[in-house]
């Protein structure tokens, strides 16, 4: 069974144009990519959650900023290594230059034997479609299109 996933695509009106919030992942993999590595703030589910509540708590640890604005269903995706993402769409504002993020461990060099913290995000930023398109996971490409339809673009 696919990995299940459920996250937030923040969005913003900012004189006229529609930007949304994306986040750079963080640790040593991630560090030097850029286009198509971007992504929403997401995580997968734990046991008895539902989509909303996986969603409003990853944008909550990835970002350090509590989602009271209320969810519209973006339908699913399914990325590249089968994970299915249950999408959400929130209209808010946050600076995104002031997030903190929850941090994960990992052994680092590989086979070294010393553990480092990294934080989960390195970065957030606001985008409009055209350069969020350039940056985001490929197959997170279609919560775009379909935010344009819900928001009126």
């Amino acid at each position: 069974m696919a990995a299940r996933s459920a996250g937030v695509l923040a969005f913003r009106r900012t004189a006229g144009t529609l930007e949304v919030l994306l986040v750079h992942p963080g640790g040593p993999f991630w560090r030097s990519k850029d286009l198509g590595a971007w992504s929403i703030p997401k995580g997968e589910f734990g046991a008895g959650e539902t989509a909303e509540a996986v969603a409003r708590r990853e944008f909550a640890e990835e970002l350090g900023s509590e989602l009271t604005a209320p969810l519209v269903a973006l339908g699913e995706i399914r990325q590249r290594g089968g994970k299915v993402v249950d999408a959400f769409a929130a209209e808010i504002d946050l600076d995104a230059d002031a997030i903190s993020s929850n941090e994960f461990e990992l052994e680092w060099p590989p086979r070294s034997g010393r553990m480092q913290r990294f934080p989960e995000v390195d970065r957030a930023a606001w985008f409009d479609l055209a350069e969020a398109r350039a940056r985001i996971n490929p197959a997170q490409a279609a919560l775009l299109d379909r935010l344009v339809g819900i928001s009126g673009g």
